[in-house]
């Protein structure tokens, strides 16, 4: 059996990446959020039952940012 392939449509989802960063700038401003307060810290012993996989511990540890 031979099928043959519909011609391809562009869908409105299908956008470039300078069409969607000019549309997220053009919204940015309707997006304001008031400034709320500053979370408070909590001091690690303070945090208990955190159950971390040992092959997640590694990847953040050697990510720059948060360990390494």
């Amino acid at each position: 059996m031979t099928t043959y392939p519909a011609p391809r449509e562009r869908h409105e989802s299908e956008l470039s990446l300078a069409q969607l960063r000019g549309d997220g700038a053009r919204m940015a401003p309707h997006w304001v959020a008031p400034a709320g307060p500053d979370p408070v810290r909590v001091s690690p012993a303070s945090i208990h039952g955190v159950v971390v996989p040992t092959a997640s511990a590694r990847l953040i540890d050697a990510t720059v940012e948060y360990g390494g």
